[in-house]
């Protein structure tokens, strides 16, 4: 079906800020690629149409197609057009679910760049059924979250035996700023707690992990890492899951799976910044005056200059166990929010588009949907997949 498809990618929400970008850096991947944008607003999908046409002159004929998440028929006619749907229209939780609903309808593979662990595990509840019946791939979180940190681990494993149990922790360290999509859609997600744990509660309920092998956790706690030289704190992030979620799905990952997830402070008192400024954070999305005090601090749309994305950078460093074996790897590359979501994103699309791929479908991860393929696009394209050391 795919095959015979209009457009090879159609990107929802080149409007805003990161869609922007992620246009941008398709104009530049040059090729025979077959492509449009997608939204509601075609003066606003105009003006993208002539930045990108200074870009690549071929953008000058780019199509424009006219869809709104409230107008299902639009949003079905852009997924059956299409071999994949890119969408950046969040906060997910309010705006994500028609978009996954008419691609796991016409087979059409779809990638996202959320963020928000109810907004992934109702997806699943709703469409992962459907999805696998028409061959539609439903991939989440095809940004930095959580593209480094999924294939991060996946790259890990691949250097670690399986017969052994296999424990890996991850530390994350990163230097950006955030638009202000992303506010939304963090504060949205702080204040939907309840109905999180809804979703989750319930997707636990009906998905059956492998009865033959054990997936699972490490036990997070605040310390000093006497390797890493610095404070690590567990970040509650939805990285982990989506990681856990891989481990089910691929049997590489051993018959005995852990994973630990930490954000890397340099001092003491900066743990309790982070600490503090989460909890005050969270405190006030439960509150109406304080939640949209929170979200009138950055309005979607807005977002660091290319100066300052310029001079964004992480790091995330792996270190694994499994027996004897020993190893240290790491995932690098430039600004963690902006510049390398977007090329993660339009990297996502093209590896479904374009690349020879395990035969899979439903709401899966990255890993599951692209693995090794993935992994050598990102590394053409400057993030770093390697290994830093083997201790015995």
């Amino acid at each position: 079906m795919a095959k015979k498809r209009l457009y090879d990618i159609v990107l929802f929400g080149a409007t805003g800020f990161t869609g922007g970008l992620t246009a941008e850096y398709l104009a530049r991947s040059g090729g025979k690629l077959r492509w449009a944008l997608a939204g509601r607003n075609p003066q606003k999908l105009e003006a993208v149409r002539q930045r990108l046409a200074a870009i690549n002159p071929a953008c000058t004929q780019l199509p424009l197609l006219i869809a709104d998440v409230d107008d299902s028929d639009s949003l079905q006619r852009v997924a059956e057009a299409a071999k994949v749907v890119i969408t950046t229209v969040g906060p997910y939780i309010r705006y994500g679910e028609p978009l996954v609903a008419a691609c796991a309808a016409a087979g059409t593979d779809y990638v996202d760049l959320t963020g928000e662990p109810e907004f992934v595990d109702r997806m699943w509840l709703g469409y992962h059924e459907q999805a696998r019946k028409t061959g539609a791939r439903i991939v989440h979180c095809c940004g930095f979250d959580s593209i480094p940190h999924d294939l991060g681990v996946y790259f890990t494993v691949q250097q670690l035996p399986e017969e052994s149990p296999i424990r890996i922790e991850g530390f994350v360290r990163a230097g950006g700023q955030f638009s202000g999509g992303t506010l939304h859609s963090a504060v949205t997600a702080f204040s939907r707690l309840r109905q999180g744990v809804d979703a989750k509660v319930q997707r636990r309920r009906r998905e059956q992990f492998p009865y033959d092998r054990r997936i699972g956790s490490l036990r997070p706690r605040v310390r000093f890492h006497e390797t890493l030289g610095t404070w690590v704190v567990p970040m509650p992030t939805i990285d982990p899951q989506v990681v856990r979620r891989s481990a089910a799905g691929i049997e590489r990952y051993g018959p005995d799976f852990r994973y630990g997830h930490y954000l890397q402070v340099r001092e003491f008192s900066g743990v309790a910044k982070l600490v503090g400024g989460v909890a005050a954070v969270l405190a006030g999305a439960q509150i109406p005056y304080t939640r949209r005090k929170l979200l009138e601090m950055r309005h979607p749309g807005e977002g660091p200059t290319e100066e300052q994305r310029a001079r964004g950078w992480f790091r995330v460093t792996f270190l694994g166990r499994s027996g004897s074996r020993r190893v240290r790897c790491e995932v690098a590359g430039g600004d963690p929010g902006y510049g390398e979501t977007s090329k993660m994103l339009a990297e996502s699309a093209l590896c479904l588009a374009q690349d020879k791929l395990p035969k899979t479908a439903g709401v899966i991860t990255p890993a599951i949907a692209m693995g090794d393929a993935l992994i050598k696009r990102l590394q053409k394209n400057g993030i770093q997949f390697r290994v830093m050391e083997t201790p015995a």
